[in-house]
């Protein structure tokens, strides 16, 4: 059937049909379509999507994607045909039914996803039968394998390639901007690629991104890397390992991280940079992802065992989540904070210690240092102003300014001080909390906006005594999060009076 071409402005790879149209080509939505450009001979598998008004009879709207690959002009004639459902649906259903996925079953849906040829609908299922019916690790590895070999990946002359990488789930966890160049200036190359933030108030890329750009292709990546020892990019702009920020649009609404699709996404990643050491961050707390130690062991155990199958040496630390790292949580308040530290600055001593502690075990690991020293090199590396010296390089490498200061970062002009309602101790901070207030001022798109934490647990506070702050942007942000910080009291002060019942009085 020939229909007339019409772009649509939908980033997705379908089209979008009259009803009338499907019925007679026998289509309904959901299915495929294989759409043809005569003038030069392109032809792409699209799926469907139905109106009765949008599109009028004899028209099909092509999404972005699909215009692009087909290089057709509006009003142009294409050729439509039914096409068939890719095999991979097969193997999804297989899995959906709690079986077992074969090496080759694994990377043909991998194939789709990267390729487009599954729905939203479709990866959805996939992505919904792993975190239901888990994944062994032989499944682990498949998929690791599959992610790694439908993307870019890096190749170094020399050896060890290090690399570093946390779990997540504690705010203001911005070690990787101490961490990447206190070990790129030993010497060792670390082509670090981050994530943007998805339900946190900042990724390490967005934290970059305050200093320099972070979207370079692969081949960048790797040339800045041998020039400086160190980058710290975002991972989705260099194709490496593509399927894994496709998967991550699925889970984003429900807030899930399959287990066994967190252990191929981490290490595809590390393995696809050319890292053969790697120490995994693993925090441990009630409102992380690892609630207990037991837990955390258990999750190190199972890096440990993908990165043998991978031949690549993997060490974790379990480390403390139950509060932020540091009193910052947002763009350009972490990245204030982390820049003071290289710069000098002694606190905060949690955001230094994890920082040097890591990358000690780099250091330990790849032979720079005998066992139980690497802090010690590390911390020396810190306060001789090498790792300062190394971070300008990485910053001027990726096009930022090397002469920027902590001081000179600008935080949101918009602030608002939550002081302490009682003399006592702060018994509790709240990690959803302060991260959904820092997400509600503006963070992580907005740069400036965020929180600072003036007391942490344990520590004193007076009456009135400021305990934290929000900075916005925009007035109308901060605004919203002043609102929704009295509902959430993200911060807890021993002998807090929480609510009062009832709370209507009338006097008569």
């Amino acid at each position: 059937m020939k229909l007339t071409a019409k772009t649509l402005d939908i980033a997705d790879r379908g089209v979008l049909l009259n009803r009338n149209d499907a019925r007679n080509i026998g289509v309904v939505e959901g299915d495929r379509l294989r759409v043809m450009n005569h003038a030069n001979g392109r032809a792409v598998p699209a799926h469907i999507d139905m109106t009765d008004v949008m599109i009028e009879p004899g028209t099909i709207g092509l999404y972005g994607p699909i215009h692009l690959a087909l290089a057709v002009t509006d009003g142009a004639e294409v050729e439509v045909w039914e096409a068939p459902k890719p095999a991979s649906l097969e193997f999804i259903k297989k899995k959906m039914n709690k079986g077992k996925l074969l090496r080759e079953e694994t990377r043909a849906i991998v194939n789709d996803i990267v390729s487009d040829n599954l729905s939203l609908l479709e990866l959805s299922a996939y992505v919904t039968a792993n975190y239901i019916n888990g994944m062994d690790m032989d499944e682990v590895e498949h998929l690791t394998l599959a992610m790694v070999e439908t993307g870019s990946r890096l190749s170094f002359s020399n050896r060890p390639i290090v690399d570093k990488h946390s779990i997540g789930g504690v705010p203001g966890n911005k070690i990787s901007l101490i961490v990447v160049p206190v070990i790129a200036a030993s010497g060792l190359k670390i082509p670090k690629t981050s994530s943007r933030a998805i339900t946190g108030a900042a990724g390490t890329a967005d934290l970059m991104e305050v200093l320099a750009p972070v979207e370079f292709s692969a081949e960048e990546v790797q040339t800045m890397t041998e020039k400086v020892g160190g980058v710290i990019v975002w991972g989705g702009a260099t194709n490496i390992a593509p399927a894994d920020d496709r998967i991550i649009v699925v889970e984003y609404p429900f807030k899930i991280d399959a287990r066994g699709q967190m252990l191929a996404s981490v290490m595809a990643k590390k393995f696809a940079v050319g890292a053969n050491l790697v120490v995994i961050d693993i925090p441990v707390g009630l409102t992380t992802k690892i609630a207990d130690v037991a837990e955390g062991r258990k999750l190190a155990r199972e890096f440990i065992d993908l990165g043998e199958r991978l031949k690549m040496r993997v060490e974790c630390a379990i480390t403390y989540g139950d509060a932020p790292v540091g009193h910052t949580i947002g763009p350009a308040l972490e990245v204030k904070e982390a820049l003071a530290v290289l710069e000098g600055a002694t606190e905060p001593q949690s955001l230094i210690l994890k920082s040097l502690s890591l990358a000690g075990i780099v250091f330990e690991m790849a032979g720079k240092a005998p066992q139980g020293e690497g802090y010690a090199m590390a911390q020396e590396l810190l306060s001789s102003g090498k790792a300062l010296a190394k971070f300008k390089q990485i910053i001027e490498v990726q096009g930022g300014d090397p002469s920027v200061t902590a001081a000179s970062i600008p935080l949101g002009e918009f602030t608002h001080v939550v002081n302490a309602p009682e003399a006592g101790y702060v018994v509790n901070l709240n990690n959803p909390s302060l991260v959904s207030l820092a997400r509600l001022a503006g963070a992580p798109q907005d740069h400036g906006a965020g929180i600072q934490l003036h007391a942490k647990p344990g520590e004193r506070v007076d009456k009135h005594q400021p305990i934290f702050t929000i900075y916005a942007d925009r007035a109308w942000r901060l605004k919203l999060a002043v609102e929704e910080g009295r509902r959430l009291m993200p911060v807890l002060v021993e002998g807090m009076v929480l609510d009062r019942i009832p709370n209507e009085h009338h006097i008569g």
